[in-house]
């Protein structure tokens, strides 16, 4: 565990340099998280009572719902904001760097959190959000519990054979889940075998991945309406030359699942795409 934890604290997770926080009372009290996962970490942490506002696309956990709504990811209400009386704005990659400046003139706290490359960069964000909350031991136990699970998930798949996966997360342009994105974890630590892995970009082409072959085929377009997803599956389902398709393995996830986890969503997120790679195997809860 301590090998793992100067592992994690080594990793720059912040885009800016976040003071250590030593002692509970110092920890801020009034927050406002400008993106889902910052307030599902705030949740997981046990906060949500400092939590003041977040944004109409924060939906998880249910409670999130009902918090004060300062605007979109990408457009915040920065007159709210004031009227909220924060001690700390957690911000994201997508906040438009303008209204973050204008929030830091207006002399508030801000620290964006940047968009992990890994898995083990999801666990050490969180840590690092500990450590500002005053809860960095709650936080260590959390990634430890989780990274537990992840390790036994790793046991179960690791004596089979490996499956050629293609995670879609883009549609407009078809893009893929590539080596540099934490996605990448969720195939490789589920027993699988990316199929663009050696690409930097995402982006593709129905052409290359009928090329590939794929064994199963995961839908988690960002930001997108299931509808959009659906359709996705059907224009997949007409390239019936795929071992996907001819074994009906295109499957459709929950995007914000998928693509904004924390570390305890991780891991569930994990089981699933672990259980869909290799269906032979049954996936615990507990796990």
């Amino acid at each position: 565990m301590k090998l793992l934890l100067l592992m994690l604290c080594s990793l720059p997770c912040f885009s800016l340099v976040v003071p250590l926080m030593a002692k509970a009372q110092s920890a801020p009290q009034r927050i406002v998280s400008l993106g889902p996962i910052n307030t599902e970490n705030i949740y997981l942490l046990g906060a949500e009572d400092r939590l003041v506002g977040n944004t109409r696309y924060c939906v998880r956990p249910a409670a999130a719902v009902e918090k004060e709504k300062i605007g979109s990811v990408m457009l915040v209400d920065i007159e709210k904001i004031i009227s909220l009386h924060p001690d700390l704005v957690l911000a994201t990659p997508l906040t438009r760097p303008g209204q973050v400046q204008q929030l830091k003139k207006l002399g508030f706290q801000v620290v964006q959190i940047k968009q992990p490359d890994s898995f083990l960069e999801i666990c050490a964000q969180f840590i690092r959000l500990g450590n500002l909350l005053g809860l960095e031991e709650r936080a260590k136990l959390i990634v430890q519990q989780t990274w537990d699970e992840v390790e036994a998930v790793k046991k179960k798949v690791g004596p089979l054979p490996k499956q050629q996966v293609f995670l879609q997360v883009g549609a407009q342009k078809l893009f893929a889940s590539v080596k540099s994105s934490f996605t990448h974890d969720y195939i490789v630590l589920g027993g699988g075998i990316n199929i663009v892995e050696d690409q930097k970009h995402g982006a593709t082409s129905y052409e290359k991945v009928i090329a590939k072959n794929p064994d199963i085929i995961i839908i988690a377009i960002m930001g997108s309406e299931t509808g959009i997803a659906a359709q996705e599956k059907k224009n997949w389902q007409r390239f019936y030359s795929i071992k996907a398709v001819q074994e009906d393995r295109v499957h459709m996830l929950d995007p914000d699942l998928v693509c904004s986890p924390s570390p305890a969503t991780f891991a569930q997120t994990l089981r699933v795409i672990a259980g869909l790679i290799h269906p032979e195997i049954v996936m615990e809860e507990d796990e």
